[in-house]
């Protein structure tokens, strides 16, 4: 995996790079495996609903098959491809009884690599099996939250959850946020973590480019008159100004917790991942 870094010709290339990863074999998509991906940029009957969201380009989506339930059938990596929607590389798999399916590429994944998906599959990066099987301190992705309904947490690019142990029915796993959450012991997950890893040295490097990515210009409240913002007036030197930062519509933000208490998932957190204050 490369970093490219462009010459600095002009202000906006100043500062900007791209990560090239060395796995990519393929620069289209399997047109299959595409729909077409509709965005409405926030807005609802042409009224913004949602800022600083619009004009992004045109892009298909790659259906990922999050579930891998062909089970005991094997498959081959056939190709690995960026995909827009998303950090992660993504691996276009064939099966031995000829289906096609995209699934999310782990990190040493590449062209030729068999796979398996089996309750009792080896425990090989690229493969996916039930977390019971694992053993302690193995890096895993793509988790099952609940047994059958696919993967729903580390799926973005360079993240893995590691295996801690099992017992009364769950297993002890730590998240790469350092929060630690019990998991099913029938749900299923991929060995390794995701590819992509260097995803976050990326430098946009100039406005436009933000722009293709569907972001609108953000105004600071600071800048606003009061009757805009909380924060507004004081010719835009003064600051917040107030006991706590607020939105535009004056309820409290950076830093509130908006997670709900009594929310039927938090018997399954053993350890938060927010540090708390002495």
């Amino acid at each position: 995996m490369a970093i490219k870094v462009y010459k600095r010709n002009t202000a906006g290339r100043r500062n900007m790079s791209i990560v090239k990863p060395d796995q990519i074999t393929r620069s289209t998509s399997e047109k299959s495996l595409t729909v077409k991906n509709n965005y409405k940029a926030g807005r609802s009957n042409g009224k913004i609903s949602t800022r600083h969201k619009g004009g992004r380009v045109k892009r298909l989506y790659r259906i990922i098959d999050f579930k891998q339930d062909k089970f005991g059938v094997e498959g081959k990596i056939v190709e690995i491809e960026r995909d827009p929607n998303r950090s992660a590389l993504i691996a276009l798999v064939s099966y031995v009884d000829g289906e096609k399916r995209y699934i999310l590429a782990t990190h040493n994944m590449k062209v030729g690599d068999k796979i398996l998906s089996d309750e009792n599959a080896p425990i090989e990066e690229g493969n996916r099996t039930k977390i019971k099987n694992v053993p302690v301190g193995t890096e895993i992705s793509n988790i099952e939250m609940k047994p059958g309904k696919g993967g729903q947490i580390v799926r973005s690019a360079g993240s893995a959850a590691s295996v801690m142990g099992t017992d009364s029915g769950y297993t002890h796993v730590k998240m790469p946020s350092g929060e630690v959450r019990l998991i099913n012991v029938d749900s299923y997950v991929t060995i390794g973590k995701i590819s992509n890893f260097e995803h976050s040295a990326t430098k946009i490097g100039k406005a436009g480019r933000s722009r293709h990515m569907g972001k609108r210009p953000a105004v600071r409240g600071s800048a606003m008159n009061p009757v805009d913002h909380p924060h507004g007036g004081g010719e835009a030197k003064k600051g917040v100004g107030l006991k706590y930062p607020k939105t535009p519509w004056g309820r409290p933000a950076l830093g509130v917790k908006t997670r709900k208490k009594n929310k039927t998932s938090n018997r399954f957190i053993v350890k938060t991942r927010h540090i708390k204050k002495r």
